[in-house]
């Protein structure tokens, strides 16, 4: 069972001064020891521990031996002493995970090195060691390790003492249990002193090239993030060092454990690095570095108040790795790739207020649905609306002020509303009670009033935004500041001309132009010169679709019509994201589907062509092309020459994509894929053999990868490459049959933990359903599903209505 909310208010009302002395030895191969000391005070004689999967427990209570009262999740503790501090020992013996929650192992197949883990956050620190799992208890941790002597471990506290395989650890401040962090292995390690500070990025040992090759940019962005927070924020860096790692199957983008982050390592891919790729994960480092005093210094009480880490987190890394960093136009990524995400969430059943109430999360696995694109990319736009809304000048005043009076606390909305009330003269509650506390999103619309355009609100928020206005031939002839609230605003100095709102993408609305407006930007999208206005455009194009008010077939007028000649790559790779994943599968008769991606296709290589010597924008179509192009010819070229075209390499995520599109084609057997695997020969390159093999159009290829999918233990990653392969849009009448067995299983694998569960949920059929299998899903929703398969599910229902 889940820690309830009754049941963290009850422990948080009786403990207090919580602190861990946690030794783990990760030399075993099957499994490891942890020995955790915990030192509290109790108001109670009674309370609990949660320690998931132990195979053994041993219990020591103020120093006396205890028979371990322990069921598996949770150890029971009796006869504690009201009045002075408690000692508790427990000694575990705990499985190694494959699936990323846990202590998590991997072998690198490239070299044979293992690499060991511990990928905590919510519900999995009781994976690693006993401990009181909820945030309002958050301890100091002194961590020493036992490893291999070969390898080096990295931990939140700078390393104390290194002798013989022995790591001990600074430690810490304050923090709460999920975000201990222990990560061993034979890293490749780039180290350096920045403002009197130790700073690190590890890798994989077979990534030594590539950490080598982005070395100097990491570095760079890493510093400048660190002070350009400096100047945010009055709080100093809370902790003793700062190492980054790229870590091997990790189930998050990344995690912004305290003084020690660890990203995917997806996100060191090997070959070349696009611009796309740097500057997203340029966002994600500042969102990660935002952490650490947004949820890592002042944290949430309760998971209501998720918000109150990721939104910030998501706002502050645009903004910061755009300022600190340098790098440009980073709106631009919001519009077209994360408010597309918050606008989906909040048009499903499942949505819910920026900012819930603490009885509406009332316990952990219902908290795990709510990492969702409300928390992260609406709640994000809803920041950047109230920084514009209040200036930020003030908006900086009342977060410097919140996160000085939590440092090293809990907080909730309430504090965060008193903190930014108290730096501004505005109705800040009236605000936060708008924005924040009601799901759903208002819809902007522009009506004409003779030649005068006339903007007005459908919803119930305050907005204030630019609305730019064109001239006929799209030339941008004004830009004006506007705040719409239930009176419409007539814009004369605008008329007769053409209008866009939100503009700056400074607010989270629907757009609704007038007609004539939405004939002349629709004709003339990519003669548009303001990149950030054609992103909100295309955006506002994609949520049309999703809404109905744009035919499937319209916008894939648009990409062929316009996309070709965008000359951004994020613009390219956020569009056809989109009609890859989302238009196709979800609203396109499967009978279709073929003839739609074929029109992907065409795009592509028109766009390919019109990139001439823009390898930023050539590397964007020709990803899009290999995973769509019916020319098996193109593909098996671009294979054997490793070139895309002349000066423009075959990336190795590109050249996968090239092989799984053959093999759905027909057109790569099992000997051709194999030989591809053993040419690349890294955890990749398995990866994209089982994607491949899975894609293949039969029904033998689909029941093995459907077995495989199943096969107790399977790992993450390897569970995705499956799902990945198997479900091919032009192959929906040959996977009908598996379509039901999904729906029958997932079930089951869903209770392998949450990440995991999550996994399960992002396998759902990536293929148009038609009313039998909708009315299929209906009936499994109907049966007892687990919370967060439930949820996924309920949302793909919505997606597809």
């Amino acid at each position: 069972m889940s820690l309830t909310l009754d049941e963290a208010r009850t422990r948080a009302g009786v403990l207090s001064s919580v602190s861990y002395f946690l030794d783990l030895d990760l030399t075993g191969l099957e499994t490891f020891r942890s020995h955790a000391r915990l030192r509290f005070r109790s108001s109670a004689p009674e309370t609990f521990l949660e320690l998931k999967g132990a195979l053994s427990v041993s219990l020591l209570v103020n120093g006396e031996v205890v028979e371990a009262a322990y069921d598996g999740g949770r150890v029971s503790l009796a006869g504690l002493s009201t009045e002075a501090v408690n000692e508790v020992e427990v000694t575990a013996t705990l499985p190694y995970t494959t699936d990323g929650d846990g202590m998590h192992t991997f072998t690198d197949p490239a070299d044979g090195s293992r690499y060991v883990a511990a990928y905590l956050g919510m519900d999995n620190a009781s994976k690693v060691f006993a401990c009181f799992d909820q945030n309002d208890l958050k301890a100091s941790f002194a961590v020493s390790v036992t490893a291999d002597p070969a390898v080096t471990v990295l931990a939140n506290g700078a390393v104390v003492s290194h002798e013989a395989g022995r790591w001990v650890f600074a430690t810490t401040p304050p923090i709460p249990p999920a975000l201990l962090v222990v990560a061993a292995g034979p890293w490749h390690s780039v180290r350096w002193t920045h403002a009197g500070l130790d700073f690190g990025w590890h890798a994989r040992h077979s990534l030594a090239a590539e950490l080598e090759r982005d070395a100097a940019e990491l570095r760079r962005t890493t510093e400048a993030c660190f002070d350009h927070y400096a100047d945010l924020i009055d709080e100093p860096y809370p902790f003793d060092s700062y190492d980054q790692v790229f870590v091997p199957g990790l189930n998050w983008g990344a995690q912004e454990m305290p003084g020690c982050v660890t990203y995917r390592d997806e996100l060191l891919p090997r070959g070349a690095i696009t611009d796309t790729q740097r500057a997203i994960r340029a966002v994600i480092i500042a969102h990660e570095m935002s952490h650490m005093w947004f949820g890592d210094s002042m944290t949430m009480t309760w998971w209501e108040d998720t918000w109150l880490q990721e939104s910030f987190a998501d706002y502050m890394g645009y903004r910061v790795a755009e300022a600190g960093a340098g790098f440009a136009d980073l709106r631009v990524e919001v519009e077209v790739r994360s408010k597309p995400w918050g606008y989906r969430s909040d048009a499903r059943r499942s949505t819910h207020p920026v900012a819930p109430l603490a009885d509406d999360v009332p316990d952990v696995d219902t908290a795990a649905t709510i990492f969702d694109g409300i928390s992260y990319a609406k709640g994000g736009a809803c920041l950047v609306q109230l920084a514009f809304w209040l200036g930020d000048e003030e908006f900086m005043a009342g977060v410097n002020r919140h996160l000085t009076r939590f440092r090293f606390g809990n907080a909730t909305l309430a504090d965060f509303v008193e903190s930014l009330a108290a730096s501004s003269s505005k109705d800040v509650r009236g605000w936060v009670d708008a924005w924040l506390r009601r799901p759903g999103f208002d819809t902007m619309s522009v009506r004409r009033d003779g030649d005068v355009p006339v903007l007005e609100r459908e919803g119930s928020r305050p907005h204030a935004f630019t609305v730019a206005a064109y001239d006929s031939s799209l030339r941008l002839v004004g830009r004006k500041r506007v705040e719409l609230g239930a009176e419409p605003v007539p814009l004369p100095e605008f008329a007769g001309l053409v209008v866009v709102p939100n503009a700056g993408g400074e607010t989270f609305a629907a757009l609704r132009l007038d007609a004539g407006s939405w004939a002349a930007l629709s004709g003339g999208l990519s003669r548009l010169e303001d990149p950030l206005v054609r992103a909100v455009l295309w955006s506002s194009a994609a949520r049309r679709v999703r809404s109905r008010e744009l035919s499937a077939d319209d916008f894939l007028d648009l990409v062929e019509a316009h996309l070709p000649e965008e000359t951004r790559a994020d613009i390219i790779e956020g569009v056809l994201s989109e009609a890859r994943s989302v238009v196709i599968p979800q609203r396109v008769p499967a009978s279709r589907a073929a003839g739609a991606v074929a029109r992907v296709a065409a795009a592509a290589a028109a766009g390919l062509k019109a990139s001439g010597d823009d390898e930023q924008r050539a590397l964007a179509w020709a990803a899009a092309l290999a995973a769509t192009s019916a020319d098996a010819g193109l593909l098996r070229g671009w294979l054997e020459t490793d070139k895309v075209a002349v000066g423009v390499p075959l990336l190795p995520t590109t050249r996968w994509e090239a092989v799984v599109r053959l093999a759905s084609l027909g057109e790569a057997d099992a000997r051709f894929i194999a030989a591809e695997r053993d040419r690349d020969g890294t955890v990749e390159g398995d990866l994209g053999a089982l994607r491949a093999l899975a894609a293949r159009p039969s029904t033998t290829a689909k029941d093995a990868a459907w077995e495989a999918m199943l096969a107790p233990g399977v790992d993450n990653r390897r569970f995705d490459a499956l799902a990945s392969g198997m479900w091919i849009a032009e192959q929906a009448h040959l996977l009908r049959p598996y379509v039901a067995a999904y729906l029958a299983e997932a079930p089951a694998l869903a209770t392998r933990g949450q990440a995991f569960a999550l996994e399960v949920g992002r396998a759902f059929p990536r293929i148009a359903l038609d009313s039998e299998q909708l009315d299929g899903l209906r009936a499994a929703l109907a049966d007892g599903v687990p919370t967060i398969l439930r949820r996924s599910w309920e949302d793909h229902f919505d997606d597809r209505e």
